[in-house]
């Protein structure tokens, strides 16, 4: 997303992108996701295919064709029909063609480890490629029998501010937008509250120049923002969680059990939330080889629907 003088448009712009990954189970027409934006649809429709570079409707699809990929993943006893209606599909016909028509094959047919395989290759070549020595993206084979203690918890609603970063894994833009809200956090009083991180996509799944990560502060509720500080409200939850002293390294061998290993055979599945970097104290404290936080996946019980 281009660089915007008009701060208020990136909000605005922030809440209709949080709507749409919201509600991707519901109709998404451009009167919905508009007025989600405070946009009226004449003009909104031409916003968002300047700033994001697609129009709404594709967007929209390629959002949740990406989810159906995840639920494929993570929720292999689900049926296409379950898939299909839970990222938004009126039914498993149509789920199947979109399917195809993105993807190059159907649904059933889809080896969807094989395309996280790919996936993690293409992104670590391209890693390889850019000043991003904290954004590591495997670990040691000899690591892969690790195991890691997890906590299981309820966490309540949280009421986060925050700034959204394009391309996160381009250079130190995650690190720059932290500096400019923790800048903003301790005008106001809220710096030494929980930070957050947190991403939608999963970059083995999707492009990553079409991922985006969030750096939040929990804050009370009815927070006023302004600039290009935008808010969210994530509903009370439970959550796997995991204590992370270390490098990077650690923190990808930690999710990689989690997600290999211990959510398979837990009775759990993923809920529709993102993983959370819960940092101890203010976010890179320690620069970029160390990490003291807590990763929290979202779960749900696996026979909970999709």
């Amino acid at each position: 997303m281009p660089n915007l003088a008009n701060f208020d448009y990136v909000d605005r712009l922030n809440r209709s992108i949080d709507y749409v990954t919201q509600n991707l189970d519901k109709p998404l027409n451009l009167e919905a996701v508009a007025a989600a934006a405070c946009f009226s649809p004449y003009h909104f429709h031409r916003i968002f295919r300047e700033l994001m570079g697609e129009t709404l409707g594709s967007f929209i699809k390629r959002v949740r064709l990406e989810r159906s990929v995840y639920l494929l993943s993570h929720r292999k006893r689900s049926s296409l029909t379950a898939i299909a209606h839970a990222c938004g599909f009126s039914s498993s016909s149509d789920f199947s063609r979109a399917f195809r028509t993105h993807y190059g094959v159907a649904p059933s047919k889809f080896d969807v480890d094989q395309f996280r395989r790919s996936g993690s290759d293409a992104m670590r070549a391209t890693l390889a490629t850019l000043d991003a020595p904290h954004r590591l993206v495997s670990a040691p084979a000899e690591n892969s029998l690790t195991t890691f203690a997890v906590n299981l918890r309820e966490v309540p609603e949280r009421h986060v501010a925050y700034i959204r970063v394009h391309r996160p894994y381009e250079g130190d833009h995650v690190q720059q937008a932290a500096a400019r809200l923790l800048r903003w956090a301790d005008a106001r009083g809220f710096a030494d509250g929980q930070w957050l991180g947190y991403q939608w996509e999963d970059p083995e799944i999707v492009a990553l120049d079409q991922c985006r990560y969030d750096i939040g502060i929990e804050v009370p509720p009815a927070t006023r923002v302004e600039g290009e500080v935008s808010t969210m409200v994530f509903p009370a939850c439970k959550v796997a969680e995991i204590e992370i002293k270390g490098g990077i390294d650690l923190e990808l061998r930690a999710l990689q059990w989690l997600y290999g290993e211990w959510l398979p055979n837990s009775g759990y599945a993923p809920a529709h939330q993102p993983m959370f970097e819960a940092f101890n104290g203010r976010p890179f404290a320690h620069g970029l080889e160390y990490f003291e936080l807590r990763a929290q996946l979202v779960i749900t019980d696996e026979n909970t629907p999709v």
